[in-house]
């Protein structure tokens, strides 16, 4: 039988090291994670950050249910850096459903072009305009029901217009929200749906709407989708970096 040699085994030990520094380091003194310390320090983390593009409009003066309804519309497969000055040029022409059902397709068009699938946004924003200027005078009630009936909206949308809006508990899970809290390992949640109702049975209430809002910003710049900032991290202390790879 024949015995390895030096080199042998200081390559095989080598790649065994380099195998190991790819995983995600888990520390056995991880804290359980505490979700009122979490959103506290969640609040600082994001201050140098803009804000997620529904919130900042809102607090702008765009926050009727129907303005964020097109917002979150136009915003859909689209970067908040595009979604913002398209929602503006959109809103300088029409904020309300009369006036937008009364604008034409090219119009809306025009006004969004910068976003994705902006044709055929355009023409979901003139429909749900158009139904609710005939059938619901002109108002958009704050009606999760009928928020989903409208083609093009799912509850993601549904939830923010209800929680930014309409003030009422709503969580919005969007990408940020549903990878964020699944690599905390807060929930386990094989999509965004499942997240969301994963997030319903543990999240306290009051964070319901905040949530979104704190996790943009930090998903968009922390907590990134690859290369994650673990080593910056406000709440790297109670992470359990669920799939994450490599990190910085």
């Amino acid at each position: 039988m024949r015995t390895p040699c030096a080199t042998c085994e200081l390559r095989a030990s080598c790649s065994t090291a380099r195998k190991e520094s790819r995983l995600p380091h888990h520390s056995p003194e991880k804290r359980p994670f505490d979700i009122d310390l979490a959103i506290v320090r969640l609040r600082d983390a994001v201050q140098p950050f803009p804000k997620a593009a529904l919130f900042e409009l809102a607090e702008a003066g765009f926050h009727s249910p129907f303005e964020v309804l097109v917002a979150c519309l136009i915003s859909i497969r689209t970067r908040d850096e595009v979604t913002l000055p398209c929602a503006r040029r959109l809103f300088a022409l029409a904020r309300t459903p009369v006036t937008m059902s009364q604008l034409t397709l090219d119009d809306i068009d025009r006004a969004i072009r910068a976003c994705t699938f902006h044709d055929v946004k355009a023409r979901q924003i003139h429909d749900i305009a158009a139904r609710l200027t005939t059938a619901y005078g002109g108002i958009l009630p704050c009606d999760a029901e009928l928020l989903q009936s409208f083609r093009g909206v799912g509850p993601k949308c549904a939830h923010l217009v209800l929680g930014i809006a309409c003030h009422q508990p709503y969580i919005g899970v969007d990408i940020h929200v549903y990878r964020v809290t699944n690599r905390w390992g807060y929930v386990q949640g094989r999509t965004p749906e499942h997240t969301m109702r994963a997030l319903e049975a543990v999240l306290p209430q009051q964070y319901w709407v905040e949530i979104n809002r704190l996790l943009v910003p930090f998903g968009k710049h922390i907590c990134t989708g690859t290369w994650p900032r673990c080593s910056t991290c406000a709440v790297g202390d109670m992470c359990q970096q669920v799939g994450v790879a490599r990190h910085r």
